[in-house]
C-alpha cells in the first residue's frame, strides 16, 4: 500500500463534497453555508468515518486509507464507477479487475466489425466464441460461425481450417498458448474451462501440447491464408481490445504484404 503523502486525494475528494448538496442525501439545508455542498461532518456522518480521519484524508495528511473506507466514501458521494477507481489509486490501491461482462458485445462494435467491409472482422470472448463477425470473415473461415463459433475449436477440429490456414500448426499453436493465458485471467469462467476440456477431449494435438504450458497474450501479426478469391495470400492482421470490455479482443484483418524472406 503507498502513502497517501500528497493533495491529490484531497482536492479530489474535496472537489466531489462540493457538487453535493444536503437535500440530495437527505440532510436539512443547515443555514447559510459559506461554501458549497456537504460539510466534512455531514459527509463522514453519511459514509460512517469520523470527522477527524476523513478531514486528514482531505488535507493530505501522510494516512493509509483503506478500501473500505475509499468504498464508503465513494458510496456517500455518489461517485461513478470511474471515479471510485481514480479515488482509489489516489489512495494507493489499485481497483479490482472486472468480473467478465455477458457474452454479447455492444451494437455499436457489432457495427463497426460490419462496416469493414471486405476486411475480415470477428469479436472474441475470452473462450475465443465467435460474438460478432463481418460477411468478409465468414466468406474467408469457412465453417468457423457454428453454435456458438469458436475460433479454438475450428483451428483444432475443423478440416475447413486446414484449408484456409496455410500454416494451420503454428496458428493453432498459438491459440492454444492463448487460451492458457485466458484460463489465469478468468479462473471461474465456466465457458473457458469447458472450451479447454472439449479441445483436450476431441483433439490429440491439443490434449499433447497443452502440457507444454506455453502462454501468449493476443498479438498482431500476420498469417499465410488460402484466400477464395485472391488464393494464397499473407494477411496483416491487427488485434484490439474494447476500452469497455477489455475481456473481448477484435480481430481485423488488412493489407497484403510482401512475403517474408
Amino acid at each position: 500500500m503507498v502513502l497517501v503523502t500528497t493533495a491529490e486525494l484531497g482536492a479530489f475528494l474535496r472537489s466531489r463534497r462540493e457538487r453535493i448538496s444536503p437535500s440530495e442525501v437527505g440532510l436539512p439545508p443547515g443555514g447559510r453555508r459559506r461554501t458549497p455542498g456537504l460539510r466534512r461532518e455531514e459527509l463522514a456522518l453519511i459514509s460512517g468515518v469520523s470527522t477527524s480521519w476523513y478531514t486528514f484524508l482531505e488535507q493530505g495528511r501522510d494516512v493509509r486509507p483503506s478500501a473500505q473506507v475509499l468504498d464508503a466514501l465513494a458510496g456517500a458521494l455518489s461517485l461513478t464507477g470511474d471515479e471510485r477507481d481514480h479515488l482509489l489509486r489516489l489512495g494507493g490501491l489499485e481497483p479490482a479487475a472486472p468480473e467478465p461482462g455477458p457474452e454479447t458485445v455492444d451494437p455499436g462494435l457489432a457495427d463497426l466489425v460490419d462496416a469493414l467491409g471486405d476486411r475480415p472482422a470477428y469479436v472474441t470472448a475470452a473462450s475465443f466464441d465467435v460474438l460478432a463477425i463481418n460477411d468478409a470473415a465468414r466468406k474467408l473461415f469457412a465453417g468457423m460461425t457454428g453454435t456458438p463459433g469458436n475460433v479454438a475449436l475450428w483451428v483444432f477440429t475443423d478440416p475447413r481450417a486446414d484449408e484456409v490456414l496455410v500454416d494451420r500448426e503454428e496458428v493453432a499453436r498459438g491459440v492454444l498458448a492463448r487460451l492458457r493465458a485466458a484460463t489465469a485471467r478468468h479462473p471461474d469462467d465456466a465457458r473457458v474451462a469447458a472450451v479447454v476440456e472439449t479441445l483436450r477431449r476431441d483433439s490429440p494435438d491439443a490434449a499433447a501440447w497443452w502440457s507444454r504450458q506455453d502462454v501468449r497474450d493476443d498479438r498482431s501479426g500476420r498469417k499465410r491464408i488460402r484466400h477464395p478469391e485472391l488464393g494464397e495470400v499473407t494477411l496483416t492482421h491487427t488485434v484490439l481490445h474494447p476500452a469497455e470490455r477489455p475481456d473481448l479482443t477484435l480481430v481485423v484483418y488488412g493489407h497484403r504484404c510482401a512475403p517474408r524472406l
